[in-house]
């Protein structure tokens, strides 16, 4: 499916670009790409006066605030990070009128203010970039259908440590979401509509 319009009042979601993120081997899109279209769409955003949500993940540096529940992968939130780790990539970060949200779980929306940050703006839609596709990307994108808003994912402003799991999601998963297109397409749509 296509981007077929974006609503007035329509957000942009980034999810999780910070520091920690940046030396990732994203597939199938390298996290240069990632940013450079990310940025792309927040400057296209905010110039049509339209919010921009910036989502940052973070957690103890001894893990007591992890998820529990077993899981057969382990835990990442325990090891060692570098000073400023969840901190926005300096390409996003600084804008006063951007909104940062900050997550201790994959998603976006639970143990957030993001659903009430985005129905304060009267907000009906959300643009989804990020990383990774089939964590934080389609944890948010699942919970935002759930939540009522149309949902519209930036596929080559997204991706992933493997390139079958972020295929995965653009190819099964996000369709019964939201509609797919590139950073082109929300662009042609967002200056047609404005």
């Amino acid at each position: 499916m296509a981007v077929t319009t974006l609503d007035p009042t329509t957000a942009l979601v980034v999810i999780d670009l910070q520091n920690a993120l940046r030396p990732m081997p994203g597939s199938p899109h390298t996290v240069p790409e990632v940013i450079a279209r990310t940025v792309e769409l927040a400057e296209a955003f905010r110039s049509h006066r339209l919010p921009v949500v910036l989502v940052r993940a973070t957690s103890a540096a001894d893990g007591s605030d992890a998820v529990p529940g077993r899981t057969d992968a382990p835990s990442r939130a325990s090891h060692a990070r570098a000073e400023g780790w969840d901190q926005i990539i300096d390409e996003l970060a600084g804008h006063p009128g951007d909104i940062v949200v900050t997550k201790r779980t994959r998603g976006a929306f639970h143990g957030t203010d993001l659903d009430l940050q985005l129905r304060r703006r009267g907000v009906t839609q959300i643009v989804l970039t990020g990383i990774a596709t089939s964590a934080g990307v389609e944890s948010t994108a699942r919970a935002a259908h759930e939540h009522g808003y149309h949902v519209t994912l930036a596929t080559d402003a997204m991706t992933d440590l493997d390139p079958e799991t972020h295929r995965n999601s653009v190819e099964r998963i996000f369709p019964r979401l939201g509609e797919n297109g590139t950073t082109a397409d929300v662009l042609t749509v967002l200056k047609a509509t404005r």
